[in-house]
């Protein structure tokens, strides 16, 4: 959601006659955007506000502004932290920006909260040369799991009109996009409800039609709302990728109770079994949470057991963080520390072995890759397989942008290595 709300301000920018600076020092108008679902992405904001800060006193005309959840959670406390900073936007608020460009106003110190609109992407003037691209159907969140801040920042769920979101799709594939990323904090429960009601499957089923466009991907889902029209979509809609990101937090199911996560261990892994018999290449990608209030060493058990029965391509795993004003926070029995840290260490040594494992099996076939661009080292070219596996291989043309066949020849941790067929 981040990147996507990012690319909004990007493209605004360069409509409203702004030029992306090589480097913060060059920069007349630097936006943070910001994310406060743990504690360490918090703390890392805050630490780069206080050095752009600092940053600022060499450059007087320079222009501070930060965005996203941290700014809708602690909006006040930053403007009296932090003096530098000219203005404080929430995610439910970022159209506010427009005006204050349109207004040349960047000198006043603004603070814009509150749940106002799901900004659309503007078109840009000069052709992107991006093949992938993020889009937003959907904000906000009604679970109120009881560790989580999401609520809070982002809102209510707000579906966004599915005329809106085809236009936004054949906007971006006339730029060159030929995969898209369908975002929502619970992107899985989008409803629009007019004149028609279209469901999740049936905004998959209309984008599917949108001529151009190759590959459909979306984050994040709830396993609560992971129907069986949606499981058939993996089987029914040759352009939707073999991947799916299903977080499932917790293998105890008094912990996923506590929680407030709706569902159990026994239905998870029943979503589990329906989508490989569906998709029997799917790979599946989850997070998970150690150390919640009260969890204990086997709950914990149970949490390894669950990823040790389902085989996850990879695992987002993090250790419980207090959020301010979730019902967790006020919670007793507390993990400690180190004890987090420790359950947190066997833990992705588990599922470092478990993914090793799954791209080993990949080694010596071939698989279409869209071409991304080059590796982050430079030497190679990057590129995704339809379920989700970066790939880095040698090409002797320079093929970005398009569909190539690679052979995986080496298997690592977080990706695999391949020579262009």
């Amino acid at each position: 959601m981040n990147e996507y709300d990012s690319e909004y301000l990007r493209r605004l920018l360069l409509r409203s006659g702004w030029e992306q600076a090589e480097s913060m020092v060059d920069a007349d108008l630097i936006m943070v955007n910001t994310c406060t679902v743990r504690k360490k992405p918090e703390i890392k904001a805050l630490s780069l506000i206080g050095r752009l800060c600092q940053l600022k006193k060499k450059n007087q005309n320079l222009k501070i502004g930060l965005m996203g959840c941290l700014a809708e959670h602690k909006g006040e406390e930053i403007f009296s932290r932090y003096p530098g900073v000219n203005f404080v936007i929430g995610p439910g608020s970022l159209s506010e920006i427009s005006r204050v460009i349109q207004e040349n106003n960047l000198n006043k110190r603004f603070l814009a909260k509150g749940i106002k609109s799901i900004p659309c992407l503007p078109p840009v003037d000069v052709r992107e040369k991006k093949v992938t691209a993020f889009v937003s159907i959907m904000q906000g969140c009604n679970n109120y799991c009881s560790y989580c801040v999401v609520p809070y920042v982002r809102g209510p769920e707000r579906s966004r009109n599915y005329r809106e979101i085809i236009a936004e799709i054949e906007l971006l594939v006339e730029e060159g996009v030929k995969e898209i990323t369908l975002l929502g904090q619970n992107v899985n429960s989008y409803l629009w409800n007019d004149s028609i009601m279209v469901r999740f499957p049936d905004l998959l089923r209309m984008i599917s039609g949108v001529d151009g466009l190759k590959r459909i991907r979306f984050t994040t889902s709830h396993p609560k709302d992971l129907t069986d029209e949606l499981i058939s979509c993996f089987k029914d809609i040759p352009i939707l990728c073999n991947h799916i990101h299903l977080p499932f937090q917790a293998g105890s199911n008094r912990i996923l109770s506590e929680m407030g996560r709706s569902y159990t261990r026994e239905h998870y892994l029943n979503l589990v079994g329906k989508l490989r018999e569906a998709c029997p290449d799917i790979s599946i990608t989850t997070d998970v949470m150690v150390g919640f209030p009260g969890e204990t060493e086997k709950d914990f058990q149970d949490t390894l057991d669950l990823m040790e029965r389902v085989q996850f391509d990879m695992a987002f795993s993090f250790k419980y963080s207090d959020r301010e004003g979730t019902r967790a926070y006020h919670m007793t029995n507390k993990v400690p520390e180190e004890e987090k840290i420790r359950r947190l260490s066997v833990l992705q040594e588990l599922q470092k072995n478990i993914t090793l494992e799954k791209n080993r099996k990949m080694v010596g076939k071939v698989f279409e890759v869209l071409v991304e661009g080059k590796s982050k080292d430079g030497l190679l070219w990057m590129g995704r397989t339809t379920n989700n596996k970066i790939v880095n291989f040698r090409c002797d043309h320079s093929p970005e942008g398009d569909f190539l066949n690679v052979k995986i020849t080496e298997a690592l941790n977080n990706s695999l290595r391949g020579e262009a067929v």
